[in-house]
């Protein structure tokens, strides 16, 4: 498949997803049922690994301060249903954090090591469970569920990440400071990179 061709079923795949989440949310609400019914949906796109070889997903370049790039897919006019690839060449490990909207991350590419949390009651996080998300599968957060994120340096990864708003209009985001014992907030995310077109 040329390039131009899969940019344009890529597209009408992406359109079509997304018009079914909007779909799941507007029926059920936002629960973990209808997470689960969003995650499914986002692994059936992603199981059209043709449609997103990681290939065309720039990494940043070699020695530049992220190791990560996020590509919006998808968000509407209003900023919801945001859907982004997430390419990374590795060596990610976030702290604890909530994300304030539902989430939900899918894996297409190599392998990235969620650490699960509850509140402790006593300020800080407690972990409670972990999951890695691989080629295939997907876990799905609720607005203030915690989770950190690591990745095995050198190991590519290729990612869904899903936002019931868009990650930069996400103001109230929290994150855990373990060394300090104290919450502070991720600023909105900003260097979000829309696809290039195909020549």
């Amino acid at each position: 498949m040329d390039a131009i061709t899969r940019h344009a079923r890529r597209r009408e795949a992406i359109a079509d997803a997304v018009a079914q989440v909007r779909r799941i949310e507007a029926e059920q609400g936002v629960s973990r049922e209808s997470l689960d019914r969003i995650r499914e949906t986002l692994l059936a796109l992603g199981a059209r690994r043709e449609l997103f070889p990681i290939t065309d997903f720039p990494m940043p370049p070699a020695g530049s301060a992220r190791n990560n790039a996020l590509y919006r897919l998808s968000e509407d006019p209003d900023h919801r249903f945001a859907l982004y690839a997430h390419v990374s060449r590795g060596g990610t490990d976030t702290p604890a954090h909530d994300h304030s909207t539902w989430a939900v991350i899918v894996g297409l590419q190599g392998e990235e090591f969620n650490r699960l949390y509850d509140h402790d009651g006593q300020g800080g996080v407690a972990q409670r469970g972990d999951f890695t998300v691989g080629a295939g599968t997907g876990i799905a957060f609720m607005p203030d569920d915690l989770h950190s994120i690591h990745t095995v340096p050198g190991d590519a990864v290729l990612n869904f990440h899903m936002y019931g708003l868009a990650l930069e209009q996400l103001h109230r985001r929290r994150y855990y400071k373990a060394h300090t014992r104290e919450w502070a907030h991720f600023p909105a995310s900003e260097g979000i990179r829309d696809l290039p077109q195909p020549a």
